[in-house]
């Protein structure tokens, strides 16, 4: 018996390795995980004033355990006069009265863990409030505080009086960029609203200060910090003129090409050195890693820089926003569209980043009415299997859509009411920040004020949470199974391969290379039709299969499939706007194998 368990053992050892090897390119948490956007002021209201808080967030964690979210980005929650609905903090240390305390927070963070649910913060550094106390007293020429701000004194005016504004510069939020203080009898920048002066980043004690920012929240227990508007830190010194872009009105945003107030490589430094102060953190605390995502609406080559440096030495961000889907695909999108943009997105990657996926945000339409309610599984469906990771939108997860009450007279919002009555509703941000269908009781179980911060949408009754919950097939439902289809490993780990079959229909394939021998090799492909035509398509013209059948795995909620079922992979019939993942149902990966062969020979052996 001796000499027949020597190769025995042998054999476990081999088969142990081969495991081992399976678990050495294990991806770290964020990876592969789906993020959840929550918009604190219309999550859920723990005391009835009509506004989101902080309490109600942590009343509504059990809400992304059971949907199978891993972590949770929060808009702005700290001290602000609200002019832009907190993008204008006043305190970077200290939430908003509005949405609790500081100590509130801080046991959101200890029942997330509890939860194994991450919390990230958001972090906005390009500009702070005019309240906040750096900028009143540099107004007043207070050291250390004098040039924590952009000052200028102006050009010359020939007509006497007032100087005129330093260039032609001019605010996202319309109108010049600059504003005359008073106090300092000098001009500052502000970007965005008035009330949101930029800061000077040229002064390294400006960037010690937001060093100590994050430190200061990563004790606190924050897994993250997503980094708002980041390309918009740095302007050339010499704050020349901008070129022309189109002269049809001197006070729009699209006035200039903004190559002198966007996108300077000094930005990426920043953001290389906040990258090290969190590296630093995590390894002096022995903490899970913390990650910094950037957000900014750039191009291509631009965003692509904030993962890396040129040569790949220095790490910048763990992962830049893709817009992608956001801001270059729509309801009149081609199938080829889409696979240009996503293949174009992978393909211009570094090499061994993580890629992530966006369909929504509290800044844009809806998906669900952007793309038509339709396309909501299909949408979805995307977002859910392609290579990455996902972010998620509070309220897409139940299909929720825009809505806004023009005569709402608490709704304000600087970007939309500088755009005239034909573009407001839809270049306004507040549609898609309307409070979270809950349930069908008073204002959808968001709140039990008289009055919510903005109204609710008026079919809430038909939309909610519970009535999904409850229904034998809904969007929720498909959120879930989704979520848990995208922790195999085929998902997570998977090569990627995507065809247009026609205007229509868009797929494509995700699969593990593991055995010589093909019939094993595990895959999962993705079929959308974007249309309300049936279409019959042979899917091995995107993926030689073993064999012409393959196994429903995942449909969508108005699918003409069912999982389980077996179909031609020669001749798949997609229905009108079907969304399905079908899979080998041979499919059995190594890793399995593996670890059911060391089981069996433990058991021989020992047992």
């Amino acid at each position: 018996m001796i000499s027949l368990r020597v190769p025995l053992l042998l054999l476990v050892a081999t088969a142990v390795l081969l495991a081992t090897a399976q678990d050495s390119d294990q991806k770290e948490w964020w990876e592969t995980t789906v993020f959840y956007q929550i918009y604190p002021r219309s999550f859920f209201d723990s005391n009835d004033d009509g506004t989101g808080d902080i309490k109600g967030i942590t009343a509504k964690l059990q809400h992304l355990k059971d949907t199978g979210f891993e972590a949770t980005w929060l808009s702005p929650i700290f001290q602000s006069p609200q002019e832009d609905f907190g993008y204008d903090v006043s305190d970077f240390v200290s939430v908003d009265p509005l949405f609790g305390s500081n100590s509130d927070l801080e046991e959101l963070f200890a029942e997330a863990e509890k939860l194994g649910i991450k919390i990230i913060l958001d972090f906005v550094p390009n500009h702070s409030s005019n309240e906040h106390e750096w900028f009143v007293k540099s107004e007043n020429r207070v050291d250390p505080y004098t040039d924590y701000y952009m000052w200028h004194n102006g050009k010359p005016n020939p007509q006497g009086g007032r100087p005129l504004p330093p260039n032609n510069w001019q605010s996202v939020f319309y109108g010049s960029a600059w504003e005359w203080s008073e106090k300092r009898q000098q001009y500052y920048l502000h970007q965005f609203a008035v009330g949101q002066p930029d800061l000077n980043y040229r002064n390294e004690a400006v960037i010690k200060e937001f060093d100590e920012i994050l430190r200061y929240w990563m004790k606190k227990g924050a897994s993250g910090f997503r980094i708002d508007a980041i390309n918009h830190m740095f302007e050339v010194e010499d704050l020349r003129d901008e070129p022309i872009n189109d002269p049809s009105d001197p006070n729009s945003y699209g006035y200039t090409h903004h190559i002198y107030t966007k996108d300077l490589p000094d930005t990426y430094e920043v953001i290389a050195r906040w990258r090290k102060v969190i590296d630093d953190y995590v390894k002096e605390s022995d903490s899970d890693t913390i990650i910094m995502m950037t957000e900014a609406y750039a191009n291509l080559t631009m965003t692509m820089k904030f993962y890396e440096s040129d040569d790949g030495t220095q790490p910048r961000a763990h992962f830049p926003f893709n817009f992608a889907m956001i801001e270059d695909l729509n309801d009149g999108s081609k199938a080829s569209n889409f696979k240009y943009i996503i293949d174009r997105w992978l393909d211009n990657m570094p090499r061994g980043k993580i890629t992530n996926w966006v369909l929504g945000n509290h800044d844009k339409p809806r998906m669900a009415s952007r793309y038509g309610r339709d396309r909501i599984d299909g949408m979805a469906l995307i977002l859910m299997t392609l290579p990455g990771v996902a972010v998620v939108y509070n309220g897409e997860e139940i299909g929720m859509e825009d809505y806004r009450d023009m005569s709402y007279e608490d709704s304000k919002d600087p970007q939309g009411c500088n755009l005239g009555p034909d573009n407001y509703k839809w270049a306004s941000r507040d549609p898609q920040r309307t409070p979270f269908q809950w349930d069908d009781s008073f204002n959808a179980g968001f709140s039990k004020a008289a009055k919510t911060w903005l109204p609710m949408h008026p079919l809430y009754r038909q939309t909610n949470l519970l009535k999904q919950t409850e229904a034998d097939y809904s969007t929720y439902h498909f959120y879930v199974d989704c979520m848990k289809l995208r922790k195999e490993r085929i998902l997570t780990h998977g090569e990627f391969r995507s065809r247009a079959f026609n205007d229509d229909v868009f797929a494509f394939v995700r699969f593990l290379r593991e055995n010589e021998d093909r019939e094993l090799d595990p895959y999962y492909v993705t079929l959308v039709n974007f249309h309300g035509e049936t279409y019959t398509v042979d899917v091995t013209e995107l993926y030689r299969f073993a064999g012409k059948t393959a196994t429903v795995r995942l449909v969508g909620t108005d699918s003409r499939h069912k999982v389980g079922q077996t179909v031609n992979t020669t001749e798949l019939t997609l229905g009108p706007y079907e969304a399905i993942v079908i899979g080998a149902s041979s499919a059995v990966s190594v890793h399995l194998s593996m670890a059911l062969l060391v089981t069996a020979i433990i058991k021989y052996l020992f047992l």
